[in-house]
């Protein structure tokens, strides 16, 4: 836990030292740049450590805004100062450079604007994605879903980035709504003093889920109770037989007692096309093991920027997208909405539209 915490703020001392090399301005202007970005990143705690939700509304989401971006701000600043000092120990670099220079100043500044207003546009564009699923079991006739994962609604998307995604899901016209895990970002406050359970309950098609850790980090009985004012129909170790469809939900690993597949599966309607909602893609066998059909899980946001998608590529056996094991299907998805700063870079934000067929 302590490296946890002494590495950002070793990475933010590295920086520090090259912003304050690299200004061309006097000691007073460095100090306040310094002390701004180290505010900013101090903000990120005040969100994680719930602080926000003792803070009026709109301070609340700006401290939000601004601390969770300085994160991924910050990421960036490093990696540019790193790739600088590696040309500079190779001598393909010359040392004026780094101090005092307004032409490296400046082209770190608007490089790093540029990226960061692609990163939020391309976030802003949800991309669909089209899944066809065939089996040899009784679908009666197709079966059209709309899946999604890790919405993190709260105080960086609010009502009315959750009104258009509402738009957005009832236009495809879906027999059934999946969602794996992650609907509430972190604290409940925005989504009860803006009713977004009203804008729930806009969906015109029925609405399961699965719990994530970050419906823990809420409060999970807090949680449990939104979910049954949106009108949405939680999943936790539980299963439900909907027309040709077995949805089974599992609870999320947070919970080290939640049941094994093993014991879930046998509360399932094996003969009917099985789904299974687990937020997070740990142990991909166990549903193939246990002959699931589909998997559909999210958690990993693909890293939501890059190069973290790399990391998440390492620790999870599918990471992202489409995958198979055996006769089982996975989709983990990288997520509709996102933590943090509203920033895509390498990845994106989508929601899935799958189609269950008999052969």
């Amino acid at each position: 836990m302590l490296l946890i915490i002494l590495l950002p703020l070793m990475a933010l001392a590295y920086i520090g030292w090259h912003v304050w090399c690299v200004l061309p301005v006097g000691w007073i202007w460095k100090v306040l740049v310094l002390g701004l970005m180290t505010g900013s990143f101090l903000m990120l705690f005040a969100g994680i450590m719930r602080t926000a939700d003792r803070l009026p509304m709109p301070v609340a989401v700006a401290v939000y805004e601004v601390g969770t971006s300085s994160i991924i701000v910050l990421l960036y600043l490093f990696m540019v100062f790193l790739l600088l000092d590696l040309g500079r120990l190779l001598r393909l670099l010359p040392r004026t450079l780094f101090y005092d220079n307004w032409w490296t100043a400046g082209g770190i500044v608007i490089s790093l604007l540029a990226l960061f207003i692609y990163g939020n546009l391309h976030y802003r564009n949800k991309h669909r994605e089209e899944l066809q699923l065939t089996t040899e079991k009784q679908i009666t006739r197709p079966v059209k879903i709309v899946a999604m994962s890790d919405l993190h609604i709260g105080y960086h998307n609010r009502r009315q980035e959750l009104h258009r995604w509402v738009d957005m899901i009832n236009a495809e016209a879906p027999d059934v709504i999946l969602i794996a895990g992650d609907i509430i970002d972190g604290s409940l406050r925005p989504l009860l003093e803006q009713h977004m359970d009203e804008e729930f309950r806009r969906l015109k098609a029925p609405v399961y889920a699965c719990i994530g850790n970050h419906e823990y980090y809420a409060g999970e009985p807090r949680a449990r109770q939104f979910y049954e004012q949106a009108g949405i129909r939680l999943l936790q170790d539980s299963c439900i037989s909907v027309g040709d469809l077995c949805i089974i939900g599992r609870d999320d690993r947070s919970n080290p007692h939640r049941d094994s597949l093993g014991i879930l599966m046998k509360k399932a309607d094996r003969k009917k096309y099985c789904i299974l909602l687990d937020h997070q893609p740990y142990h991909l066998e166990q549903a193939e093991r246990q002959q699931v059909d589909f998997q559909f899980s999210g958690h990993t946001h693909h890293g939501q920027v890059w190069p973290i998608s790399w990391i998440t590529e390492y620790l999870y056996e599918c990471a992202y997208g489409r995958h198979q094991r055996g006769n089982t299907h996975y989709y983990v998805s990288s997520g509709l909405g996102i933590w943090g700063g509203k920033y895509r870079i390498g990845t994106r934000s989508e929601y899935v539209v799958v189609t269950i067929a008999s052969v």
